[in-house]
């Protein structure tokens, strides 16, 4: 699966359909797109990872005209940010709501360090593996966080997703 950044945000508008075509026309099989925010499901032949998102970024940049960083993850993955949230049942219930940042490649302790510097009585971080969790305890409208903080902060992009997409898919795909 690929988590777009860019996608339906900063004004930046492309419909799921077209977003479809375009990874089709880069040759990925059963594509199909899940919700309007740029996550896209596919098959392809394997392909290292750092290739595969090379690819997918080329081919937007050139259908789309701008930078889309692609953030990869299989359906296992997927299955595993629900399983292995870092926060507990109850701190999640209290919460607004509960987002996840995905990377690249791990964060080092230092960006760790940075991170944790975000931390206010509104937002809490973890992080595990790949990806950063943040719980926002009140309306994200009182928080400061954004993701261009997180990545002026940290100097590594992300995109955000709530919780509850990554549940979505994993219960429409039989991920679990």
């Amino acid at each position: 699966m690929a988590f777009l950044r860019a996608i339906n945000v900063g004004g930046h508008r492309v419909s799921m359909e077209e977003l479809r075509r375009h990874f089709v026309s880069m040759s990925f099989k059963e594509v199909e797109t899940f919700i309007a925010s740029g996550n896209v499901l596919f098959s392809v032949p394997r392909l290292a990872r750092p290739v595969l998102a090379r690819r997918i970024e080329a081919g937007l940049k050139a259908a789309l005209g701008y930078e889309v960083h692609t953030f990869l993850r299989t359906g296992a993955e997927v299955a595993s940010i629900c399983r292995d949230t870092p926060f507990s049942p109850a701190e999640i219930q209290q919460a607004a709501a509960l987002n996840v940042g995905l990377l690249v490649d791990p964060l080092a302790a230092p960006a760790r360090k940075r991170l944790q510097s975000l931390a206010t009585d509104i937002d809490a971080f973890q992080v595990n593996g790949r990806e950063v969790y943040w719980l926002c305890r009140r309306k994200q409208s009182g928080s400061t966080f954004s993701n261009a903080l997180f990545e002026r902060t940290l100097g590594v992009r992300a995109t955000f997703r709530t919780i509850k997409t990554f549940v979505r898919l994993v219960d429409r795909y039989d991920l679990g």
